[in-house]
């Protein structure tokens, strides 16, 4: 149990998504009206309760970002896929920030 609620509200580590967001599996976790009104460029959207329906869209990635509104729901998209065998997933929090970070790893 503790170790969902660290998965789900831990800290995140900037250097961390610094040094693999490029090359990550960007998913952004929120409604499909939520990604519309704004999202990090070349992300996809799977919405929460889709995760678990759409595992296979996971594989094959080396790492993988998910995030949302504000890191809840990217820390419970993280639980499940670290439940179903997934061991390079990061919760990056809030599209916000890691649309920020994306644009300062690019220069």
């Amino acid at each position: 149990m503790f170790g969902l609620l660290k998965n789900m509200f831990s800290e995140n580590n900037d250097e961390e998504l610094k040094s693999i967001i490029n090359n990550a599996y960007l998913v952004d976790v929120r409604t499909p009206a939520e990604y519309a009104e704004g999202n990090v460029p070349g992300s996809v959207n799977i919405p929460l309760d889709q995760v678990q329906n759409q595992l296979t869209k996971f594989k094959n990635h080396e790492n993988i970002v998910v995030f949302c509104r504000s890191g809840n729901r990217s820390g419970q998209a993280k639980a499940i896929l670290e439940q179903n065998g997934f061991t390079n997933v990061v919760n990056g929090g809030t599209w916000q920030q890691i649309n920020t970070i994306k644009d300062g790893a690019g220069k």
